[in-house]
């Protein structure tokens, strides 16, 4: 069980979220009201998506280093879990800003940024899927990641962080939101994030775990794609 308190660990941080999150009061905000709540989950997905891609462009660096298949398949598996909950993000980003901003999209600074970031890995999977040699594939796919974490930064922060946003935290502050929550969302928000993350972590393990089952090979001692493949 000791190994496991991670996982234990975000269970808790979920169940306290998804219950404390709808009967815990919030200060009362004009426009948003009761919608609000959404902050301890639209905001989570974004943390999930950059850690995902951070640990992603980690393994990949790893991989350009040892060409061990194992970095390879952990750092894609990271991009899938890390697009996944940036799809969900700008899903529940999209339905705050109905309500907050009348629209749900509305060329916002950090709206541009974000679908841009995704963009950039949704091309990631495009060049993996159209490279057939599974060498060739892993490392420059491995390249172009670190490329894409590197371009992740100006796009969601640094950019957006100069134009006027709808969303908190503008006048090159990008953080301040942070530090100027009310203390009753901070209780619920900062858990959030923590609970959120750890769940992204967790379903990429479980995937890797199912990749290991199928595909035995890949897992040999000699843990490298070439020779998975004679």
């Amino acid at each position: 069980m000791l190994k496991h308190w991670w996982k234990i660990l975000c269970s808790i941080l979920l169940l306290y979220i998804f219950s404390a999150g709808i009967i815990f009061d919030i200060p009362a905000i004009p426009k948003l009201n009761e919608s609000a709540r959404n902050l301890f989950y639209h905001v989570p997905m974004w943390y999930v998506m950059i850690i995902c891609f951070l640990i992603s462009a980690i393994y990949s660096i790893r991989y350009l280093k040892n060409n061990a298949i194992k970095d390879d398949i952990l750092s894609r598996e990271f991009v899938f879990v890390g697009i996944a909950f940036g799809c969900l993000g700008m899903i529940t980003g999209m339905e705050w800003a109905s309500i907050a901003w009348g629209a749900p999209w509305s060329n916002d600074p950090k709206q541009v940024g974000a679908a841009l970031c995704l963009l950039t890995y949704f091309a990631y999977v495009l060049l993996r899927s159209s490279i057939k040699d599974e060498d060739k594939q892993a490392r420059l796919s491995a390249v172009y990641n670190v490329f894409a974490f590197a371009l992740l930064v100006p796009l969601l922060f640094i950019i957006p962080a100069h134009f006027k946003s709808l969303h908190p935290g503008t006048d090159s502050k990008p953080f301040e939101a942070l530090y100027t929550q009310a203390a009753a969302f901070r209780k619920l928000s900062i858990p959030a994030m923590f609970g959120w993350i750890l769940l992204g972590v967790w379903i990429t393990t479980l995937r890797y775990r199912i990749i290991k089952l199928e595909h035995p090979e890949y897992f040999k001692p000699s843990n490298s794609i070439e020779s998975s493949k004679s």
